[in-house]
């Protein structure tokens, strides 16, 4: 691999590509749901250290801009608490994937305030804590069937989430003040 494509690798996976993880123990769940309660604030952080000039910069060149960043964590992290919401009423859904790319050039991602989509994570993610730290051993076996990824199991949904969180906060903090 050439040091451009090292390089280039580095910039689009900050803390490297998410790796499923076959086994999941309780001190792994604590640890993920604990990172997913402190992210919306750790996001909007990194978010007002930049300001509006910042909204509009690339964390890397060729990727979205802040703005796009922070739409996307509303969109994504809405649909994943939806899903996991179905794994754990119906017996191993389908879920639908969408296109995160296409979503990210509508207009409301892509000229809109930051601020519904800051709101969207505080509400989502307080929810979400709340909703993770009630489950049952039984639940995190729970899961659904993704088209593109196969089965997911509640527990793996989780470290996804939280390794998304990091994976895009990373990003907040490579976009120039």
């Amino acid at each position: 691999m050439s040091a451009q494509t090292v390089e280039i690798e580095r910039q689009q996976y900050p803390i490297g590509r998410f790796k499923l993880t076959p086994q999941v123990n309780a001190d792994q769940r604590k640890q993920a749901i604990d990172f997913l309660e402190a992210f919306p604030r750790l996001f909007r952080q990194e978010v007002e250290m930049r300001g509006d000039a910042g909204l509009d910069r690339p964390y890397r060149p060729g990727g979205w801009t802040l703005r796009q960043l922070a739409h996307h964590l509303a969109d994504s992290h809405s649909q994943m608490s939806g899903r996991l919401r179905m794994a754990l009423t119906e017996d191993w859904p389908v879920i639908k994937p969408y296109d995160e790319g296409a979503w990210a050039k509508l207009t409301d991602a892509s000229s809109a305030s930051v601020a519904s989509s800051l709101g969207i994570l505080d509400g989502v993610h307080a929810r979400l804590v709340m909703l993770l730290r009630s489950l049952k051993d039984a639940d995190w076996a729970r899961g659904f069937g993704h088209p593109e990824n196969g089965p997911e199991r509640v527990d793996q949904v989780l470290l996804r989430y939280e390794w998304h969180s990091r994976h895009h906060l990373e990003h907040a903090r490579a976009v120039p003040r």
